[in-house]
């Protein structure tokens, strides 16, 4: 299993929120499955060329998330889907998020239409993902 994370130094979001976002964004896609091992802290700090602390904090929000879960002396591992708690603060950030996606939408004067083709589109390529992955499991 390979994560191909990329760091931007010149981002205004801190590089933790970076790992931790792309990592959620490959489990979301498919490309890590339930039980499957996250590389260990300083070997994957190793490899961005970052503190270990700085990947230790991604994981740690990662778990929060319930994405993940992390077994003394084992390593981290992904979460299994069934296992993860859906929590109604969760929905309204993600309401709130979708809700500012839309604005900017409206307000580029784009259709409500096409938003949602939009939707659609990136939410598939997401999906398509996810069922590949277990066709070939």
């Amino acid at each position: 299993m390979t994560l191909w994370i990329q760091i931007s130094s010149g981002s205004g979001e801190p590089i933790y929120t970076q790992v931790a976002e792309q990592i959620s964004a490959a489990i979301a896609k498919g490309e890590l499955a339930s039980g499957d091992r996250l590389p260990a802290v300083r070997k994957l700090a190793a490899e961005l060329v970052i503190n270990p602390n700085t990947v230790a904090r991604a994981y740690t929000l990662l778990e929060q998330a319930g994405l993940v879960t992390t077994k003394t002396g084992s390593g981290t591992f992904v979460s299994d889907p069934k296992l993860r708690k859906t929590d109604a603060s969760d929905i309204n950030i993600l309401t709130e998020r979708m809700d500012t996606i839309i604005t900017r939408g409206l307000n580029l004067g784009l259709e409500g239409q096409y938003l949602i083709k939009m939707f659609e589109n990136r939410l598939a390529k997401f999906v398509s993902k996810e069922t590949e992955r277990r066709q070939n499991d």
